[in-house]
């Protein structure tokens, strides 16, 4: 499955420079003016797990295959976005598309870049945005709402589920809070909220883009961030664009010793893929065997048959049972025979809800 993550912010605060980074390539063009992403650049990267490293070492597996993240890189934002004002429109449908935002804030000094209100104050920057997002919400709500009280008068029952829901997120965005704090209270509220496609609904996660020798820890701009996370709910790492762009094209060797030089033990990719996991109740399954060792993705709580779908739907429909073995158990067993040997091979029906690292073999009969 993977996930999709838009990357927004203003112009000129460095998204398109950690797109290339992120990337490797070269798919979105970085410059110093506004709007030099016209159209939105998707990136797929491989998300980086030793676990399956090790996994594919105890099977002798040919081929070594992660799971997919797709960065999409979004054209930069400026006021009156929501009533169409620059990009506005584009812009708003972009991001309608993804399923979360990485919001890219400035938290860096810099004479020679350019910032489109010529100060740097991250926390403006993101309200800036987040405006933007709760007034194109607000707009669609203030209709939809409404509407759905006079029939839920009349009995409608889907009308009750959207007036009461929806009713909640449109008393939130009107006190300047994102609908992502609504609290749907059954599964009929999820489906409906989730139908509603709110910009404010989806999780957000904040990179705050630093210069090389803040990475580590952060500075003053990154802190106000973090307690602006904190406070609605949101997540944010410290990543430094300028670092990642210098470790591109570097090989594993040279990248681990530059980035001990910057007092960094990982690359900025991997804490955005975690925290991306977290934000999205993600987790990670594998399929070991000679020809390949292969990491996919499921929405934590996903069952048995779910996981196999994410396969082949053919495995889904005619799914029968899943050979099971935890990560930790194939490792210290050396393998699947002898995990099997150990009674550590499980085998689990249609009701088996996934774990993080399970190590699966599917049965199924189409």
């Amino acid at each position: 499955m993977g996930f999709r993550c838009g990357i927004v912010g203003l112009p000129n605060v460095g998204k398109s420079t950690l797109f290339n980074a992120l990337t490797e390539t070269q798919a979105a063009q970085a410059a110093n003016y506004p709007f030099c992403t016209i159209e939105p650049n998707v990136g797929q990267v491989g998300v980086p797990d030793p676990r399956l490293d090790k996994l594919a070492a105890i099977a002798g597996s040919a081929k070594i295959i992660p799971t997919q993240l797709s960065f999409v890189d979004i054209a930069g934002l400026v006021r009156g976005a929501s009533k169409g004002e620059g990009l506005g429109n584009q812009f708003l449908g972009n991001i309608r598309e993804v399923d979360a935002i990485i919001h890219v804030l400035r938290c860096f000094e810099n004479d020679d870049i350019q910032h489109v209100d010529n100060k740097v104050d991250p926390i403006a920057d993101a309200e800036t945005v987040d405006t933007e997002l709760l007034l194109s919400d607000l707009e669609s709500l203030e209709k939809r709402v409404p509407a759905a009280q006079k029939k839920a008068t009349q009995g409608d029952k889907e009308a009750k589920i959207t007036a009461s829901v929806l009713g909640q997120a449109l008393e939130l965005l009107r006190e300047g809070k994102p609908a992502r704090l609504t609290k749907p209270k059954d599964e009929d509220e999820h489906r409906v909220f989730a139908q509603a496609q709110l910009l404010t609904a989806k999780p957000v996660l904040y990179v705050c883009n630093v210069e090389e020798e803040a990475a580590a820890n952060g500075n003053e701009f990154s802190a106000r961030v973090f307690e602006k996370a904190a406070a609605e709910g949101a997540s944010a790492v410290i990543v430094s664009a300028a670092i990642e762009a210098e470790l591109t094209g570097m090989d594993p060797e040279d990248r681990m010793v530059f980035l001990e030089e910057m007092g960094l033990s990982e690359a900025g990719l991997a804490r955005i893929i975690r925290a991306g996991y977290q934000l999205l109740d993600l987790l990670t399954f594998f399929t070991v065997g000679p020809k390949e060792a292969r990491a996919w993705t499921v929405h934590k709580g996903a069952k048995a048959p779910d996981a196999a779908g994410e396969i082949h739907s053919d495995m889904q429909r005619g799914f029968i049972r899943a050979e099971t073995i935890a990560y930790d158990d194939f490792i210290a067993l050396n393998g699947e025979a002898g995990a099997k040997e150990a009674g550590k091979l499980r085998q689990e029906g249609k009701e088996y809800v996934i774990q993080d690292g399970d190590v699966l073999h599917f049965k199924f009969n189409v």
